[in-house]
């Protein structure tokens, strides 16, 4: 089970049930400072980096994809593919990297909604979002081969 590294500072949004009292609209649970759940744009941003920084030093699979996506990017530099074909390396490689911090965030919320109990759900939602991954690195890794290969081969004149 994952645990926060850092206790979650004051002033965070909480969740509240609406209050008998009062009219319901639709009955919904509302988050208080919802609006203001970063407090201003750098906060924003710094929250964004704890999440790629806790994606990078937990995720051996992210250091994985961010270190061969290094590679692609060398490697297309090295054989000066065009902008249009560098730009598809770039969107392809994004792409797994956000899948896989997507992966990690569904992990996280399903160990804490279930603990080290067994669901079936929970193994579904685990296993369709490690596939997402998967489908992503392989169409990745397809896309790197047809557009670095023939280059390649060029620049190595074979």
């Amino acid at each position: 089970m994952l645990v926060p590294q850092e206790p979650i500072p004051e002033g965070r949004p909480t969740l509240r049930p609406l209050d008998e009292t009062q009219p319901s609209n639709s009955g919904k649970v509302r988050r208080l400072g919802a609006w203001r759940v970063a407090g201003d744009l750098p906060a924003s941003f710094r929250y964004a980096a704890q999440g790629l920084v806790y994606g990078f030093r937990s995720q051996r699979n992210f250091r994985i994809h961010v270190f061969t996506g290094a590679v692609v990017f060398a490697l297309s530099l090295w054989l000066q593919l065009p902008l249009a074909q560098l730009a598809v390396l770039v969107l392809t490689v994004a792409a797994v990297l956000v899948l896989e911090l997507i992966n990690t965030a569904t992990e996280a919320v399903v160990d804490l909604a279930i603990g080290r109990r067994f669901h079936p759900l929970a193994r579904i939602a685990k296993d369709c979002a490690a596939a997402a991954v998967l489908v992503a690195a392989i169409s990745s890794l397809v896309i790197a081969v047809l557009l670095l290969l023939p280059a390649l081969l060029v620049r190595l004149g074979v």
